[in-house]
């Protein structure tokens, strides 16, 4: 049954023209979100950004928001302007684990032609992290931001800063310490934030993070549903802003994992009290105003750890468990395939439960018949989705690895 209509439902996927009827369902989209079911697949960078282009050159998107952290891609954003950098050096900055989650070839490639396409537009399209791990990074932004513009406001900051000094910049030392002892920097984190909300963006922004992020870690030794909604709300309001920045009018682009991307609501995540990005943004802007869009292959390669921290390598990526929606797609599908769903009238394959594979960034291959597989009701936690029958691992710029590290998340990183 489901073969048939995955079959029937399938547009081969060859180029970019064949792109134009997902372009045509984004036509009244003021948010696209663009997934993936892997931080390290070659496929769905390379096809994210292709899909990209064609919004920017053709529907006018004003910015492109990723699963980043705001410092890291404050200067990325900087380099695909007018009198920018290279973006590609500016990527390379990306030192905390995981590193190959931006910092890889695919996204050079996709800045450079950002680059370019920027020199000659008459409204720079930009390049941002909705992310919240990054508290130490922008504190340190906020009090070089506030020694030179604004001098005054730098006691609030060095107050937030000085509290969380002790836990030497570990975040895992802070979450523990606050659920042992009843003292937190929340006190310290609301006042900054109060002092520099409404302020210039960057500055209000590193300061949302900060806010953000210290409620995050106090979440986190509570476990997975509060601090899993943390985080995506963060995003959420991250997103807001962006939009109400770039003015009326102003349409996105944002990259992250389907976890995020993909409407909880259609998935085991709303049986456990868990929102996310795709579900937030469908709340916020109403369903016709947002496209969600998924991504998922059969086998291949992928890069990730083996544990958190551990140092990156290419794992393969066996052929997806019996039954699961890949399975389904594999024994049907071409070997590249669009899918748009349509609103009414659909078929089971898009109505009935079935597993739907996600990879983070730590993967143990051995595993994956048992784990790594989402419940999902495809047609209502998508309304499109691309599929790769075989996958490639990404470029990634560091052939080393790093000891920076953000805390952990879960499932595994995404």
């Amino acid at each position: 049954m489901y073969g048939d209509e995955a079959a029937a439902l399938a547009a081969p996927l060859t180029g970019p023209d064949d792109l134009d009827v997902l372009l045509d369902r984004a036509r009244d989209a003021r948010v696209v979100l663009l997934g993936e079911a892997s931080h390290g697949t070659h496929e769905f960078y390379a096809w994210r950004a292709a899909i990209t282009r064609r919004l920017v050159e053709e529907l006018g998107f004003s910015f492109v928001a990723v699963e980043g952290d705001w410092p890291d891609c404050a200067r990325v954003d900087r380099a695909v302007r007018p009198g920018g950098g290279d973006p590609r050096e500016a990527l390379r900055e990306f030192i905390r684990w995981p590193t190959w989650m931006w910092a890889n070839e695919e996204v050079a490639d996709f800045c450079r032609w950002l680059r370019a396409h920027n020199a000659a537009a008459a409204a720079p399209v930009g390049f941002h992290g909705l992310d919240v791990y990054s508290l130490w990074d922008s504190l340190r932004e906020i009090l070089v931001h506030l020694r030179e513009h604004d001098p005054d406001q730098v006691p609030a900051a060095l107050a937030a800063y000085r509290c969380f000094e002790p836990y030497g910049e570990d975040p895992q030392e802070y979450a523990w310490a606050t659920r042992l002892v009843p003292q937190t920097c929340e006190d310290e984190v609301v006042t900054l934030l109060a002092r520099l909300r409404g302020t210039g963006l960057t500055p209000w922004q590193n300061a949302e993070v900060v806010a953000g992020a210290e409620r995050y870690y106090r979440a986190m030794v509570r476990g997975r549903p509060e601090s899993w909604n943390v985080r995506d709300r963060h995003m959420d309001d991250t997103l807001d802003r962006l939009l109400t920045h770039y003015g009326p009018g102003a349409k996105a682009v944002v990259w992250a994992h389907n976890t995020h991307v993909g409407d909880s609501a259609a998935t085991d995540m709303a049986r456990h009290g868990e929102v996310n990005l795709g579900r937030l943004a469908r709340e916020r802007w109403g369903p016709g105003a947002v496209l969600l869009v998924g991504f998922g292959s059969h086998a291949g390669a992928v890069v990730a750890g083996s544990g958190w921290g551990e140092p990156m390598r290419v794992m393969p990526v066996p052929p997806a468990r019996p039954g699961s929606l890949e399975d389904v797609l594999h024994a049907a599908a071409p070997p590249q395939a669009l899918y748009v769903f349509p609103r009414t009238g659909r078929p089971a394959l898009l109505t009935d439960e079935l597993g739907h594979r996600a990879i983070g960034v730590v993967y143990r291959p051995e595993r994956d018949a048992h784990a790594n597989y989402v419940p999902t009701v495809l047609g209502e936690r998508y309304d499109a989705f691309l599929w790769f029958d075989r996958s490639r691992a990404v470029r990634p710029l560091h052939t080393h690895g790093v000891d920076a590290l953000a805390p952990e998340t879960y499932p595994s990183g995404v």
